[in-house]
Order: structure tokens, then C-alpha cells, then sequence
């Protein structure tokens, strides 16, 4: 008996008909009716990160259970509160709104219907006084497991091989780098940093001519397990920066002057488990004292700010910082690795997923740091130069002003240990896929994202002592 129900507790998540919500705030009560649902109904937020980083005027982002729902749906109309979205709607139900004392079908843009509205000024109405745009009343996603089984959309080239238009497993990012070495000996180096919690290696790919100490780049992808299409990234720009030197003057000029030490993967374990239990993991997996919840947020685990927030000391939440500041292996293998080349590395880039943005210092103040306008302007050329390929729009600025404000970040940590060029980017997309962008979106994003990232390297190159 024992053994069968291990094998039931180890079972893979599965996220049939759950639903993500996407909800526009309007004023605090709005505010604090959906903090007050997360006293009964667990949520868990795309976007912000967590229900303390929620504000006025946000849009949020969260995923929900089916059998929570339709609970959840009562009480944003019951409410008032917008709730929209892009997914598919069901198309039987039947929808009439008053225009001009005649009754007139409201669909929305995939032809479906809506539901039963009254025109009341510059919104619809419907019985209940709920009041919403007419293309509000969605949900980003209707079935989750269904979009999760959708994001492969790529086939294999050859089964089982690792590919640049596939998301890869672990395994496959593992014998990835090994033949990158193998590849390019003269160019790439693989250097193990540390190890994770479960013993997994953290692997460090140090891509540039290997002749004499020069300008340093430091990136790091996948802090959060489950932003697939960031590991992704990494693996492209080492596979594009070593196939496109000799080739591509820009490229050839960056590697013979400069070394890009990529961490393909930060959270491994946590990467680990979104592959093979939990699709939707964030946090890294190791135990808490006291506590049978798993993980920290290894971006709240920085020495930086750390405890400036008292909602992140609940090691059940999604971004709890852990015991203390570098408790984590995979943290402070990173802070060791980067302090002991601190005076070659110039740039900190981190990649995450999603929402199209290029953050700057800080995320702990709304402080401005002494060279915000150059960081500034760095930001402003590298989005421009990003949108150039498909006219993808990202913001940018600072992470506190921007998006809301956040503690123990790896950004603000490196900014404050002397690395004066610090970006985190937001990849794809705007939350039509959320964290399950599809393959057949990886090459594009990964395309776009490379050119802002070259100017940012010949910037660091030029203007960096």
C-alpha cells in the first residue's frame, strides 16, 4: 500500500479545464476583494509575481482551478471588475444588446457571442450591473493542460536530438554543452560553478577567444523553472555567436574583444520538475525547516534588500526568499562565480519570461541609481533595436516604477556589488501563452532578442572602462 501511494503522490500535475483570468483594476476595493479571494481559493499569479505585488490600475494575470472558477467569474461580475482575455469563447451562447431601442447580436472577434448586455454609455450592462468593455468579457486561457500540450508544436527533426526550435529537457542541455566544447575548442569552455540541491551541476558556458583577460558579460536564464523559453534563449546565443564568428563582423568583433560567461540553466531542479511533475513550478527544491512546503524564489534570495518585504517569509509562497540571504546553493554558486570575476565582467543580462519588457535598477527602491539616464538610454536603443526584426514592442525603465517593487533580486544584487550595466529581460509574450509560448515562437524570439542583446555588448565594449 505504501508503494502505490508514493507512485500516486509522484504522479505529474495535470492542469485539465483550469483557467487563467486576466483582470483589470480599477480602485482599491476592486483591489481588495481579489486579495480577499485568496483567503479561500488558492490563485496562483503570472502577473505580478504575487497578491502584495498587486496595485491600482494593474492588470493581473492568474491561473485557477476548474472547480474555482466559476466562483471566481461570479464574484469579478458580482463586482465590476474587468476580466478579459484572448482565448477561445464558447460560440452557443447566445448574446443580445439594446442599440437604438432594437435588439442586435454582439459578437466578439472569433465569432462567438458574448452575453446578454444592455448599452449604458461608453459600456455594456448586463442584469446583474456588471460592467465591462465589449471585448473584456474573455479568459486568456480556457484550458490550461490544453495549452500545455499545445506549446509543442514543432516537430523533431531527428526524435529525441536536441533542437534550437524545441524546448529541451535537461538532459539534452547537458550533452548540448558538452558538444558545444567539443565543437568550438577554441571558443567555448564549460565551467561547473557549483551544484544544486539535488545534486545536479551548474554549468557555466564561457564563450570568446580564450587569449588574455578582457570585458566580461554575465547572463543567466531559467531562475524560474518554469519560464521555458528563457533556457531557450541561452542556448541560441551561444549556438548563434559561435556559428556567426568569422561570419558576422559584429559578432566576430564582440568575441575576439570580449568573454559571455551564459548559465544556460540557473534552476535546474526546479527546470527538472516542471519537465517531469509540475508544468507550472516556479521555485527551486529545497526543503524548508519547519515547513512541508518546497523551494525559494531564487530571485528573492539575493543579498540585496533581502527582508525589505515581509510577504515573502512564507516558504508555502511562490516567492518566499528563503531562510536568508545566499541560503541556496544555486545562488550562491552564482554570487561566488560572478565575485570572483568582478573585475572583468561589465554587463549582468537575466532572462525571464513574460510580458515584453527590458528592466533596469531597482526593484528594492524607487531610488534612481547614479547613471539611470545611461542605463536609460541603453534600454530605449536595445527595445528599438529589438522591435526591428517583427515589431515586437517591449517598455522599459526601471523595475520598481515599471512593473512593482521586489527584494533580494539577482539585478539590483549585481548593480550594488559594482556591475553598473544590469537588464533583465521580460521575453514573448503578452500573455496569450503566458509561460507556455509555443516552439514555433522560440526562433522568433530568440531572433529579435539577439540583436538587442549585440548592441548591448558593443555598448558595453565602447563605453565600459
Amino acid at each position: 500500500m505504501g508503494v502505490i501511494c508514493s507512485t500516486l503522490a509522484m504522479a505529474p500535475v495535470h492542469f485539465d479545464r483550469e483557467k487563467v483570468f486576466r483582470v483589470k483594476l480599477q480602485d482599491e476595493k476592486q483591489s481588495s476583494i481579489l486579495k480577499d479571494l485568496t483567503q479561500t481559493i488558492e490563485l496562483d499569479f503570472w502577473y505580478p509575481d504575487a497578491i502584495h505585488d498587486i496595485a491600482v490600475n494593474m492588470t493581473v494575470d492568474f491561473r485557477v482551478s476548474e472547480k474555482d472558477s466559476q466562483t471566481i467569474q461570479s464574484t469579478l461580475e458580482q463586482h465590476k471588475i474587468h476580466y478579459e482575455g484572448t482565448g477561445k469563447q464558447p460560440k452557443a451562447t447566445i448574446a443580445y444588446i439594446v442599440l437604438g431601442g432594437a435588439l442586435n447580436p454582439l459578437t466578439n472577434s472569433s465569432g462567438g457571442v458574448v452575453s446578454l448586455w444592455l448599452l449604458s454609455g461608453d459600456h455594456y450592462q448586463n442584469s446583474t450591473n456588471s460592467i465591462l468593455t465589449v471585448d473584456a468579457f474573455k479568459i486568456l486561457i480556457q484550458d490550461l493542460q490544453e495549452e500545455i500540450d499545445k506549446q509543442f508544436d514543432v516537430k523533431d527533426e531527428i526524435a529525441g536530438r536536441h533542437s534550437y526550435a524545441k524546448y529541451n529537457d535537461w538532459d539534452k542541455i547537458v550533452s548540448w554543452t558538452e558538444k558545444m566544447v567539443e565543437k568550438h575548442p577554441e571558443m567555448v569552455s564549460r565551467i561547473k560553478i557549483g551544484s544544486t540541491v539535488e545534486d545536479n551541476p551548474l554549468y557555466v558556458l564561457k564563450v570568446g577567444k580564450k587569449d588574455g583577460e578582457r570585458k566580461g558579460i554575465f547572463m543567466d536564464c531559467g531562475i524560474h523553472a518554469r519560464e521555458w523559453v528563457s533556457p531557450a534563449f541561452c542556448q541560441w546565443f551561444v549556438y548563434q555567436a559561435t556559428k556567426s564568428y568569422g561570419k558576422n563582423k559584429i559578432m566576430t568583433k564582440l568575441l575576439d574583444r570580449m568573454n559571455f560567461y551564459v548559465l544556460p540553466v540557473y534552476n535546474v531542479d526546479g527546470y527538472i520538475w516542471t519537465w517531469t511533475q509540475d508544468r507550472m513550478w516556479r521555485k527551486n527544491r529545497s526543503k524548508n525547516q519547519n515547513s512541508t512546503c518546497i523551494g525559494t524564489d531564487l530571485n528573492r534570495n539575493f543579498d540585496v534588500s533581502w527582508d525589505s518585504s515581509p510577504n515573502t517569509d512564507n516558504p508555502c509562497q511562490a516567492v518566499y526568499r528563503g531562510p536568508a540571504p545566499e541560503s541556496e546553493k544555486e545562488t550562491k554558486a552564482v554570487t561566488n562565480f560572478i565575485r570572483s570575476h568582478l573585475n572583468s565582467i561589465k554587463a549582468y543580462i537575466t532572462f525571464h519570461s513574460y510580458s515584453q519588457m527590458l528592466l533596469i535598477p531597482y526593484g528594492y527602491t524607487i531610488e534612481l541609481p547614479p547613471n539611470h539616464q545611461d542605463l536609460m538610454k541603453v534600454a530605449r536603443i536595445a527595445t528599438d533595436v529589438l522591435s526591428t526584426r517583427y515589431e515586437t514592442r517591449y517598455i522599459y525603465g526601471p523595475i520598481a516604477s515599471t512593473i512593482y517593487k521586489t527584494s533580494g533580486s539577482s539585478l539590483d544584487w549585481a548593480y550594488d556589488l559594482g556591475i553598473k550595466h544590469t537588464f533583465a529581460f521580460e521575453l514573448r509574450d503578452k500573455g496569450k501563452f503566458g509561460f507556455l509560448l509555443p516552439e514555433s515562437r522560440i526562433k522568433p524570439t530568440c531572433k529579435e532578442t539577439m540583436l538587442s542583446v549585440k548592441f548591448i555588448a558593443k555598448y558595453i565594449l565602447k563605453h565600459t572602462p
